[in-house]
């Protein structure tokens, strides 16, 4: 028997506590919140009828949350209009079923505050905020987070995104929990620092001791690289994006079943392709292309600027593809 942590939402042998409402976006959240991509159409137009389509896909797959305008879904391609509408799609399509999580970090606090107020009144879940570019010391991001809390407002449930490689901003251990500690309305926090391994301990022993509230930690770092050990340490599941997002759910499953072992079998079967979407500057090329090719999406188009693959990279992909198939059929 594998001993496991005591925290948030998973418990081995005791499977998913469900939060009662299903559209709360609360310190209990747990699962898969999955970073959705922004289909395009070949002309590089929004496509409302494949976004549809990617929202039926994603559900199907049994993942607990939506999350939307994120980095991999090209918000700042987008404009202020193309955002709202994009957002309005989903939640329509959504009906309630999941909790809908809207990236709104932005250069400065009126466009963020706008968006906020724009997709609440929508009926958004919440909204996902990361440390503005330039911030440098503690007493800088921590003072940052203190206006993000004055622009959001004390009706909005947010998540604090730690995503140095996206941001330039690294934030400590002490420095997210000051933020932590300040934000009465921070109901999750999104880890993806690399190496972080280390900091999602520290902040899950502060939760169990209780120098920190409870909140929801949700892992991050790209198609879930470091999954199963980050659930180990104490996260509550993923908010990333992969083209398998069966992987993230059934991953999140075995564990909460507490079958640790086969959690990492799985993981296992997923992981070449999972770290091959994972390469910078053409990952989401990637995972637009395995998205298209599962019907999620009806073109795998990029808004420019951005990648195309080659020959040869699509080949990879075919060849991933099939070794992973192979794995699964002898895995089960």
């Amino acid at each position: 028997m594998n001993t496991l942590p005591e925290r948030g939402a998973f418990r081995p042998n005791q499977g998913l506590i469900v939060n009662t409402n299903v559209n709360a976006f609360n310190p209990s959240a747990d699962g898969v919140y999955l970073i959705t991509v922004t289909p395009f159409k070949d002309g590089g137009e929004l496509d409302l009828a494949s976004t549809d389509r990617m929202v039926d896909f994603c559900l199907d797959r049994g993942v607990t949350g939506l999350t939307i305008l994120g980095i991999m879904g090209e918000a700042t391609k987008l404009t202020a209009e193309e955002s709202r509408v994009f957002v309005k799609q989903v939640l329509a399509r959504v009906q309630g079923k999941v909790p809908v999580v809207v990236g709104a970090s932005a250069a400065g606090f009126a466009p963020m505050g706008e968006l906020t107020k724009s997709v609440m009144d929508m009926g958004a879940s919440g909204v996902m905020v990361a440390p503005a570019a330039g911030l440098r010391t503690d007493d800088q991001i921590s003072s940052y987070f203190d206006m993000v809390n004055e622009t959001l407002g004390s009706d909005v449930p947010w998540c604090l995104q730690d995503h140095p490689t996206s941001t330039g901003v690294q934030m400590s251990t002490a420095v997210v929990m000051r933020i932590l500690k300040n934000s009465p309305r921070c109901v999750m926090l999104k880890h993806e620092d690399w190496p972080g391994l280390g900091k999602l301990s520290a902040v899950c022993q502060a939760i169990q001791k209780g120098d920190l509230q409870k909140i929801s930690i949700l892992t991050g770092n790209g198609g879930g690289l470091f999954l199963p050990e980050e659930l180990v340490r104490g996260a509550n599941g993923a908010m990333t994006g992969f083209a398998y997002p069966e992987m993230m759910v059934d991953v999140c499953k075995a564990f909460a079943a507490g079958d640790v072992e086969r959690a990492f079998d799985i993981f296992d079967c997923y992981l070449p392709l999972a770290k091959y979407e994972q390469q910078a500057g053409v990952g989401l090329a990637v995972r637009k292309h395995i998205l298209a090719q599962r019907g999620a999406i009806a073109s795998a188009a990029i808004r420019k600027p951005g990648p195309k693959l080659s020959a040869q990279d699509i080949a990879d992909i075919a060849r991933l593809t099939t070794r992973q198939e192979k794995k699964l059929a002898a895995l089960k």
